[in-house]
């Protein structure tokens, strides 16, 4: 008996375009046409987290220091950023993503594979697929996405940059090679600083120059990196889409701009890192169990301490408490050029037996319940840090460089 063909395989590789700068664009459309970068403060040890297109005109780019993108562009509108704006983004483009494919493979905020193998039925050829998931984004969230499909990551990824910014571009298995071929070596995953001089010397600029020789020659002179590379000059990445693990930690960080060691100005920020993790471990719709204090201080030294809590929360006055009390047990030998307060042993709220849903349910819980939800509507309604501990505005003076929009891992 003849088993029917197996469809053939498609990658799609949907990546935002400049999405931090795109969402303040698009929330202030005075910015429209300006060079802007989402950052900390030049004169603050500031880098770039995001560029928009007309910045990188100016040769600016993410993780470059923001002294230096002043100093390439002095019209540069600098933003400081706001992680719960773009998680609320990405969430809403996430959510589109999975209505092209079961299979979701997370990259970051902004960016995301899919395994639209044998799609075409609902969703028509790979360029329809492709317009579809362009336009759900754009409705969803009004921002611009670009689009790679190929026959496997490494050319999905690649196509997405080559059509940037809100590029569609589709690459058949039998154009494959001819799409690679011209490219720049340093385009190939792997060849970076130290790699791709090596190559240069050996005659190597680009990707169809290595694919011309032979897996022995390659082997020969760059080992078993060699290897893999001539592999994926040749297009072959037999790499499977590995939809998403359940969250295993939520953190927030902050790097400061300024050593600090006064401790009152240090439990002001991480009460307000408690609440920011509270808030995100909520849009989870999770509960976590163990908090944990990072500090790194002037030294670059880093320490993390634990605490397990007696039932899994997502309160984040719970998660302030446990951080202070690890806190204080730390002597703070000397100033610290980072803080930050994560959370893990992470479980799905609904699967919690939670006694205040129940008839007899602990007036106190309830009444907890109530007033956090309270805060989400109001922070949903009217922006993040409205509502706040009295504790937190001791930390209102201090400076971030601009590099921490949250962590989810």
């Amino acid at each position: 008996m003849n088993s029917a063909a197996s469809p053939p395989r498609r990658i799609a590789h949907v990546d935002m375009d400049a999405f931090y700068a795109a969402v303040e664009i698009r929330d202030d459309p005075s910015l429209a046409g300006k060079p802007v970068v989402v950052g900390g403060a030049p004169d603050q040890r500031g880098v770039v987290a995001a560029a928009s297109y007309e910045a990188r005109k100016f040769g600016i780019h993410s993780a470059m220091p923001m002294v230096r993108a002043v100093r390439l562009c002095p019209t540069l509108v600098r933003l400081p950023g706001d992680v719960g704006k773009y998680a609320e983004a990405s969430r809403r483009v996430f959510e589109v993503l999975a209505s092209f494919s079961p299979a979701v493979e997370t990259l970051s905020l902004d960016e995301a594979f899919l395994d639209v193998t044998g799609e075409e039925a609902h969703f028509g050829p790979p360029a329809e697929l492709g317009r579809r998931i362009k336009q759900a984004i754009r409705e969803a969230v009004a921002l611009t996405a670009s689009v790679g499909v190929a026959p496997c990551k490494f050319v999905a990824k690649l196509a997405s940059d080559y059509g940037k910014p809100d590029g569609l571009v589709v690459v058949a298995e039998d154009d494959v090679l001819a799409f690679l071929r011209p490219l720049p070596i340093e385009r190939l995953w792997g060849v970076g600083q130290r790699t791709a001089p090596r190559l240069h010397a050996l005659g190597i600029r680009t990707i169809g120059d290595l694919e011309a020789k032979d897996a022995a020659w390659a082997r020969r002179e760059l080992g078993d990196q060699g290897l893999a590379l001539h592999a994926l000059a040749c297009g072959k990445d037999d790499r499977a889409v590995t939809p998403d693990e359940p969250t295993k930690s939520i953190s927030s960080e902050m790097t400061f701009a300024t050593d600090i060691h006064e401790r009152p100005r240090l439990l002001g920020i991480l009460a307000d890192q408690a609440r920011t993790v509270a808030a995100r471990v909520r849009r989870e719709g999770v509960l976590a169990r163990t908090v944990q204090l990072k500090l790194r201080d002037d030294t670059f030294a880093t320490r993390t301490r634990r605490r397990t809590l007696g039932a899994p929360t997502d309160d984040g006055d719970a998660f302030y408490h446990a951080a202070r009390e690890l806190f204080e047990a730390d002597p703070l030998p000397r100033p610290l050029r980072l803080i930050g307060v994560g959370v893990s042993g992470l479980r799905e709220a609904a699967a919690e037996t939670l006694p205040l849903f129940a008839a007899d349910a602990e007036p106190a819980r309830a009444a907890d319940a109530r007033f956090q939800a309270a805060v989400d509507t109001l922070e949903d309604k009217f922006g993040k840090g409205k509502v706040r501990r009295a504790q937190a505005l001791l930390g209102d003076d201090v400076s971030d460089t601009g590099t921490d929009l949250g962590k989810r891992e």
